[in-house]
């Protein structure tokens, strides 16, 4: 495969299709007060949740550093690679566009390497680097790679549930009194990515409400490439699934599991729907 594709695990693909196309992941960091772990190598979903669960410190996460793009760009130009297409997490969230960035302009071993901005996060993120990895794997250039990336994030949305205010609150994002508030009203927020930043976009009343939101942003959002539907450990996942199991999509719908690094900050029970609006 002359182009190879690399990103970071906060794209929140399955592992299984990440090894199918190829795709090399960058692991993001997610520290629980001075324990520091390496997202999907030594930390999985299920491990993040269980840690998380005895913790009344929120947990943080840290970016890849530049050296860790450096070494995956080096490792695929050793496998062969003639060209490499980067496709990260928003640079609006996280410093991890920036070190591949920093990476891309020290080389590897004189094969480019090209750095594209999903401005997005888990499975929006995701589609970009889905995009870009079945046309590489499809034999298209650096340059088509780039650009079907690049269509699709022009493409993609991405709106969340959040079961509960108490990360927003810890993390700065909402007002303690507010967060009170919301709790006793039994509000629950819908979130959306914007612009390559996370926006509150309205406010549910109960938990039913908000999945039934979602349901209706989907459907709404036709004709669809893609859609992929988000897991935060949410015990009424299935809820959402079967409520969109009739939506037409020209793919397969993708159901994936929170990584630790978008869990950090959505906090349980969270779930997420993405999709990518079919081109043209």
């Amino acid at each position: 495969m002359p182009v190879r594709v690399v990103s970071d695990t906060a794209c929140d693909i399955p592992q299984p299709v990440v090894d199918q196309l190829g795709v090399a992941l960058v692991p993001l960091h997610v520290r629980f007060g001075s324990t520091e772990l390496v997202d999907r190598v030594e930390l999985s979903a299920a491990e993040y949740w269980a840690r998380a669960a005895t913790l009344s410190d929120l947990p943080t996460t840290a970016a890849p550093s530049p050296l860790a793009f450096s070494q995956a760009f080096e490792r695929l130009a050793a496998e062969g690679a003639d060209s490499i297409v980067c496709v990260t997490l928003s640079s609006r969230m996280s410093a991890t566009w920036e070190s591949a960035t920093q990476a891309a302009r020290q080389g590897a071993q004189g094969v480019p390497v090209e750095v594209v901005d999903s401005l997005s996060v888990s499975m929006g993120e995701g589609m970009v680097v889905l995009a870009a990895a079945e046309a590489a794997v499809a034999g298209a250039g650096a340059a088509e790679v780039v650009a079907a990336a690049r269509s699709a994030l022009q493409r993609v949305s991405v709106f969340g549930a959040i079961d509960t205010l108490e990360n927003l609150r810890k993390g700065g994002r909402i007002g303690g009194a507010r967060a009170v508030l919301g709790s006793l009203l039994s509000i629950k927020p819908v979130v959306e990515v914007r612009n390559g930043q996370v926006e509150e976009e309205s406010r549910q009343r109960t938990r039913a409400k908000s999945l039934q939101y979602l349901a209706a942003k989907v459907r709404e959002a036709g004709p669809l490439e893609r859609l992929a539907l988000m897991n935060g450990n949410a015990p009424d996942f299935q809820v959402l699934v079967d409520m969109l199991a009739g939506v037409e999509v020209a793919r397969p719908m993708v159901l994936s599991e929170l990584g630790p690094v978008v869990a950090a900050h959505a906090g349980l029970g969270a779930v997420g729907a993405a999709w990518a609006r079919a081109a043209g």
